[in-house]
C-alpha cells in the first residue's frame, strides 16, 4: 500500500467523504427514539410535533382586577362614573384565573375604585380587554415544530404547556475516540513530578470527546493503544461493532509507527489519506466493515491543533448530518492583518489569530502556527483561512476572519503587543476576575515591535523595557523616537531583576556575561527588538564582547519562560531573563540589572473602557502583592505615571 493514497485539496477530500457516506446510506440520521421533555434539551426532532391542547385552554384573566360584561360598562366616563355591584356585575379575578361565565373583559385593579360591595369605573371597556382568550398562544392540533428542529429550553416550555410529554428525536451518534502511541500515559497515571522522560500525557481525547459531545454525540473514550498493529486492529474491530464513528488519534501519518492506514485497509477501504491542508495534512478517512455494517473511520493527526482542525472539518459534518442538521459557517469579521504571513502555494492553511477592536477597525494578530501549540487555540479569537492559490498575506491587508468567540468579546478586549512579562499574566487574571467582560490579550512581539504596533494603530498598549545606552534611561527616549507627535502615557507595572538563568547549582560557574563567551558554554537569546535583547547588546558593547563569540547568540525565543525552559531542558546552558521565570522553573539566577517595565499607552486609547479598567486594577494593592509574590519584582513604583508628548519627555 502506498504511504499516502492522496494529497487532495480540502474541497475534494470533503466531497469524497460525502459521496462515500451517501453511497453507504450513512448521510442521514441513524434512527429515532422517544425521550421525555426532561431529557430533550439540545436533541433534534425526528418528526413533527403538534399541540395536544390549546394554550391557554380557557379564557383567562390577563391582569388582576374585575371580570365584567363589556356591554354593561357602556356610558362610564370621568364626569359620570358607573357603579357595578359585586359580584353580580363585577367579579374579582387574579391574573390567570378562568373568566367567569358571562364575562368578556377585565377592568384592571388600578382602574376601579372599590366602594363597599361595588366598584366604580370612569371608562367603558371593549370586549376581551385584558383577557387571554382560548388558544391565544397555541391552538390544539397546531404544528409546533418541524422535523430536524433542535430543541431549545424555550421550546420545551411550549411543548409542556401544550400537553406534549415526550418527543421522538434522532438517536445520538456514538463516537469512539481511540488514542494511540507507545509514549502516551493517562493523566490518572502521572504523579506530581509529571510524566517520565519519553512519556506524554494523553490529552487529545479530552479535546475530541468534548467536541463530539458539543455537537450532540455520545463519546466513548478508550485507553491509549500501543503502536502494535494487531492490537490496534483488534480494538478498532471490536469498537466498530458498537459505535457509529471510529476516531483514531495519531498514527495517520507516514512514519514506521503510523499504523492507522494499515489497520483501516485491513478492515475496509481507505478513501482519503493526505489532504492539502495545514495543519492536518495526514488526515485519513476510511470505511471499515463490521458484520453487515460499514462504519466510518477518521484517522486524526496527533498534534493537538491538527486534531482540533481536522475534526471540525471532517468529523463535525458527519456527526451533525446524523442528527438531521447542516453545519453552519462561522460568523465572520473583517480585520487588518498586523504582520505578513508567508504561505506555501497549493495548501489551504488555517491560522489562529487574536482579534481586538482598536479605534475604528478590528486588528488580527497571528499566533503561533505550530500544530503542537494547543495554547494558541485557547488564546485565539479567530481563524483565518488562506486559500490554496495564495502564497501569503501582507501586513496591513484586509482579511476575513471566522470568529471563535462572540463578536461582543472583541469590544471588551484590550490588546497588548510588545514585551511579555509574568506580571502581565497576573494583571490579565485580576482584570478578568474583577471585570468579567474585559480581556487582556497579550501578543509577544518584543518591546520595539510593540512601539511599532502603537505607531500603526494596531494595539491599545505595549509592554516595554528598553534601555537607552546614551542616557541610561529606560523607555522614555525610545517612545519619543518611535512615536513622534503622539502623546503617550507610561505606566510603571514594576521594577524587575534581569539576569542570567542557569541550571540548578550553576554547574558551569557562570558569574557574568563574559562567562558566556567561554568555550563549551551555549546560550539561548531573545528575539531582535525585545528589551532583553537590547539590554544584552548594550552590556556586551560596554564590556567590548563581540556577540559572535557567544555560542547560541542567534538562537531566539519569544518569552522569558521559553528561555527558562530551554535552560531547564538542557538545550542551553544559560539565557537572559527575569528572576521570576528562573524561579518558576527552579533555575539558579545571576543578577545583572534592575529595569523598569512599563505600559506605553497613546492618549487616544485611554478612552477605551477596558484600558481605563485595566489602569484601575494596576492601582489595586492586592495586584501589587500578587506581583511581588512572583519574586524578583519591586512594586514601589507600580502605577507611577509619566508622559511623553510630541517627542518631549515629561517625568
Amino acid at each position: 500500500m502506498r504511504v499516502f493514497v492522496d494529497n487532495v485539496s480540502l474541497q475534494e477530500a470533503q466531497a469524497t467523504v460525502r459521496r462515500a457516506l451517501a453511497a453507504a446510506g450513512l448521510d442521514r440520521p441513524l434512527g429515532a427514539e422517544m425521550v421525555g421533555l426532561e431529557a430533550a434539551a439540545g436533541r433534534v426532532l425526528a418528526e413533527e410535533v403538534g399541540a395536544c391542547f390549546s394554550v391557554p385552554p380557557y379564557h383567562a384573566a390577563a391582569m388582576d382586577g374585575y371580570a365584567v360584561r363589556a356591554a354593561a360598562t357602556s356610558g362610564a366616563s370621568e364626569s359620570g362614573p358607573l357603579r357595578l355591584p359585586l359580584p353580580d356585575a363585577a367579579v374579582p379575578v387574579d391574573t390567570g384565573s378562568p373568566l367567569p361565565p358571562g364575562c368578556d373583559a377585565v377592568v384592571m385593579l388600578e382602574d376601579a375604585v372599590r366602594d363597599g360591595e361595588a366598584i366604580s369605573i370612569t371608562a367603558a371597556v371593549p370586549r376581551w380587554q385584558h383577557v387571554r382568550t382560548t388558544g391565544e398562544d397555541v391552538v390544539a392540533g397546531e404544528l409546533l415544530f418541524t422535523r430536524n428542529h433542535r430543541l431549545r429550553p424555550a421550546d420545551l416550555a411550549v411543548l409542556a404547556s401544550a400537553g406534549v410529554r415526550q418527543v421522538r428525536v434522532w438517536r445520538r451518534p456514538r463516537v469512539a475516540v481511540i488514542p494511540t502511541g507507545d509514549e502516551l500515559v493517562r493523566l490518572s497515571e502521572v504523579g506530581p513530578a509529571g510524566p517520565a522522560p519519553g512519556h506524554t500525557i494523553e490529552s487529545n481525547s479530552y479535546l475530541l470527546a468534548g467536541l463530539a459531545r458539543e455537537w450532540g454525540a455520545e463519546p466513548l473514550v478508550f485507553p491509549p493503544v500501543p503502536d502494535r498493529q494487531r492490537e490496534l486492529e483488534d480494538v478498532v474491530a471490536r469498537t466498530a461493532a458498537e459505535v457509529d464513528l471510529v476516531v483514531v488519534n495519531a498514527g495517520s501519518s507516514a512514519g514506521s509507527r503510523d499504523l492507522t492506514a494499515r489497520v483501516a485497509q485491513s478492515l475496509g477501504k481507505v478513501l482519503v489519506h493526505g489532504v492539502a491542508v495545514r495543519p492536518g495534512k495526514p488526515l485519513l478517512f476510511a470505511l471499515v466493515r463490521s458484520g453487515e455494517r460499514l462504519v466510518p473511520l477518521l484517522g486524526i493527526p496527533g498534534y493537538p491543533v491538527s486534531a482540533w482542525l481536522t475534526f471540525h472539518l471532517f468529523g463535525r459534518p458527519i456527526i451533525l448530518s446524523w442528527q438531521g442538521l447542516v453545519p453552519t459557517a462561522r460568523e465572520e469579521t473583517g480585520a487588518v492583518l498586523t504582520r505578513r504571513l508567508p504561505k506555501l502555494a497549493g495548501f489551504t492553511e488555517f491560522v489562529r489569530v487574536r482579534l481586538a477592536r482598536v479605534g475604528d477597525r478590528v486588528v488580527a494578530v497571528p499566533l503561533s502556527r505550530g500544530a503542537g501549540v494547543l495554547t494558541s487555540l485557547v488564546q485565539a479569537e479567530g481563524l483565518l483561512e488562506m486559500e490554496p492559490a495564495r502564497e501569503g498575506l501582507d501586513a496591513g491587508e484586509e482579511v476575513r476572519v471566522g470568529l471563535l468567540v462572540e463578536r461582543d468579546r472583541l469590544e471588551g478586549t484590550v490588546l497588548a503587543v510588545g514585551s511579555h512579562d509574568l506580571a502581565l499574566d497576573v494583571l490579565a487574571g485580576y482584570l478578568r476576575g474583577i471585570h468579567p467582560g474585559i480581556t487582556l490579550a497579550s501578543a509577544r512581539a518584543g518591546s520595539l515591535a510593540g512601539l511599532a504596533a502603537l505607531r500603526r494603530g494596531e494595539a491599545h498598549l505595549a509592554g516595554i523595557h528598553l534601555l537607552d545606552p546614551a542616557t541610561g534611561e529606560y523607555n522614555l527616549p525610545y517612545v519619543a523616537r518611535y512615536l513622534p507627535g503622539t502623546r503617550v502615557l507610561l505606566v510603571t507595572l514594576a521594577l524587575r531583576e534581569q539576569g542570567i538563568m542557569v541550571a540548578p547549582g550553576n554547574p558551569l560557574g557562570i558569574m557574568g556575561l563574559p562567562d558566556l563567551a567561554r568555550p563549551g558554554v551555549t546560550m539561548v537569546n531573545r528575539q531582535r527588538g525585545s528589551g532583553t535583547r537590547v539590554l544584552l547588546d548594550v552590556e556586551l558593547g560596554r564590556l567590548g564582547l563581540d556577540p559572535e563569540r557567544l555560542q547560541g547568540y542567534e538562537r531566539e525565543e519569544y518569552s522569558h519562560l521559553a528561555v527558562a525552559a530551554a535552560v531547564a531542558g538542557g538545550t542551553a546552558d544559560a539565557g537572559l531573563g527575569i528572576f521570576a521565570a528562573a524561579r518558576a522553573l527552579g533555575l539558579d539566577f545571576v543578577p545583572l540589572a534592575t529595569e523598569r517595565y512599563e505600559l506605553a499607552i497613546p492618549e487616544k486609547n485611554l478612552d477605551h473602557t477596558g484600558v481605563r479598567l485595566l489602569l484601575e486594577v494596576v492601582e489595586d494593592q492586592s495586584f501589587r502583592t500578587a506581583v511581588q509574590a512572583l519574586g524578583g519584582y519591586d512594586t514601589s513604583l507600580t502605577a507611577a505615571r509619566r508622559w511623553v508628548e510630541g517627542g518631549r519627555q515629561d517625568g
